[in-house]
């Protein structure tokens, strides 16, 4: 890289510092670090929301799938899209009629769970969360200092991960919630005009445009319809449940001044998935394609054995000294707004569900909350320097939240008598089930994922031990001296 690009990139993470130390001291109260004082807007709450849940994995994960398999693969994000006006019509207004009537606002997903059930299901849901989302900081770091070490390879992975991790933490640390939020609005605004505005155009230019392209491109790539059932059921089924589950999806619909602002931030959210983001990592992995076809792009015998690695070779090659610090830049931001917002859900539920009530007062709890969110940031930098493979392991962890979270949250949306017995049994079944079958390696009925046996358990275990519960009760109304 040039000069120049060093110091567009240097630039932007010192921005990234500067909006950590403005919002240093201003934090007054648990809530305030959190959830920025539940009284954030929409637009910038939706910002946070895209940025968080598309991330370093979706930008370069859609590229790979353009790359594969061409436009069909925007079908991916349209799941986000569904997700998050879903879980705004039906989530959002029942997430705050429970507030409402919990008598205070809500910090964390666990203290829902504990609302809904009861303190042994909160903690269980804790600890799913802080393994979940420590892991996942890890992971988003890690894949963060390896895409870096291929810009600067003099630097090597080791490096850049502790520049990006301390970069992450301290701004996170610092700034809270708000910092996050803020970051996330700049970060997205950054990938989506660094993407769109500035590499598309650029490299259709340099591949010839429509004309120099149309060749090289087949009309399966140019197909909506070039996918199978069975993709859009996994892929429905992994992204869908999240947004019901997702710590840090919850901790923005406690940020937002209320029920309106939240739905309104979702739906923007929705709509920046898809088909803005969609359609714009999909293209660049197809023009990847295009590129290494054509020679444009020099690879080792002609053919591409990763095709997530197709868009960064193309940033690489194709892109002008200066603009490709912007365009790197784009997907450093995404990789950061996943990051931060993973730090501050592990934190919030180490100081939200796991320190007692007491030791939560005034500033002291905001420092405990800095300390908890440096703690965690190190930790996941440690992890991910010691451990290759952390990107498999954390999926394993975030397979388990999902599977073991979902169908107690849409147990207690769907039933007016919530019984803890069910709740614990479905955690237990349904991430234990998915982890089992992801490690197993089989191949699985009709080429499913093991997210659906795993969520087909935690339901079918909900609903066994729901009825068996309410026919104890039943049972024990009916004894005369035993009701009441």
């Amino acid at each position: 890289m040039s000069w120049i690009d060093i110091l567009i990139f240097a630039v932007y993470f010192l921005s990234m510092l500067g909006v950590g130390f403005f919002f240093a001291n201003k934090h007054t109260s648990e809530r305030d670090y959190f959830t920025g004082g539940g009284n954030m807007s929409s637009g910038h709450v939706g910002l946070s929301v895209v940025a968080t849940d598309v991330g370093g994995g979706f930008s370069i994960g859609l590229g790979g799938i353009g790359f594969s398999m061409g436009l069909s693969g925007s079908w991916l994000l349209f799941t986000g899209l569904i997700g998050a006006w879903v879980s705004a019509v039906f989530l959002i207004p029942i997430v705050f009629r429970w507030q409402r009537a919990h008598g205070r606002h809500f910090l964390t997903l666990p203290q829902v769970f504990g609302f809904l059930y009861n303190k042994k299901v909160a903690l269980i849901a804790a600890i799913i969360c802080i393994i979940g989302y420590t892991g996942f900081t890890s992971s988003q770091l890690l894949a963060g200092a390896k895409l870096t070490s291929a810009t600067f390879p003099q630097l090597g992975t080791q490096t850049m991960l502790w520049i990006m991790g301390a970069i992450a933490v301290i701004y996170t640390m610092l700034g809270g919630m708000k910092a996050v939020i803020y970051t996330d609005t700049v970060q997205w605004i950054v990938l989506l005009a660094g993407l769109m505005g500035v590499a598309i155009p650029l490299a259709w230019t340099k591949l010839g445009g429509l004309e120099g392209i149309s060749p090289y491109v087949s009309d399966d790539m140019l197909s909506l319809s070039n996918i199978t059932w069975q993709q859009c059921v996994n892929w429905g089924v992994t992204i869908i449940p999240i947004w019901f589950v997702g710590m840090t999806l919850y901790q923005r619909i406690f940020a937002c001044r209320d029920e309106r602002a939240a739905k309104k931030a979702w739906y923007i959210a929705g709509a920046l998935e898809w088909p803005f983001m969609a359609f714009t990592g999909v293209l660049l992995g197809m023009l990847a394609n295009v590129a290494i076809q054509k020679g444009v792009v020099p690879v080792p015998g002609g053919v591409l054995h990763d095709s997530e690695m197709g868009l960064p070779l193309l940033v690489k090659n194709i892109l002008p000294a200066g603009v490709t610090g912007i365009v790197i830049a784009a997907y450093f931001s995404a990789v950061l707004s996943t990051a931060d917002s993973c730090l501050m859900a592990a934190s919030g539920s180490v100081v939200g569900d796991l320190v007692p009530e007491g030791h939560k007062n005034g500033q002291k709890v905001v420092r405990l909350s800095q300390i908890a969110t440096l703690a965690i940031g190190v930790f996941a930098i440690l992890l991910a320097s010691m451990m290759e493979n952390v990107l498999t392991l954390m999926l394993y962890a975030y397979a388990f939240m999902v599977s073991g979270l979902f169908v107690p949250v849409i147990g207690a949306m769907m039933l007016q008598r919530r019984h803890p017995q069910a709740a614990i049994a479905s955690m237990i079944t349904g991430g234990t089930t998915t982890i089992a079958l992801i490690i197993s390696g089989k191949e699985l009925p009709m080429g499913l994922d093991a997210n659906i046996f795993g969520l087909a358990a935690a339901a079918i275990v909900y609903a066994v031990v729901h009825l068996l519960q309410e026919r104890a009760r039943e049972i024990e109304t009916s004894v005369p001296g035993t009701a009441g």
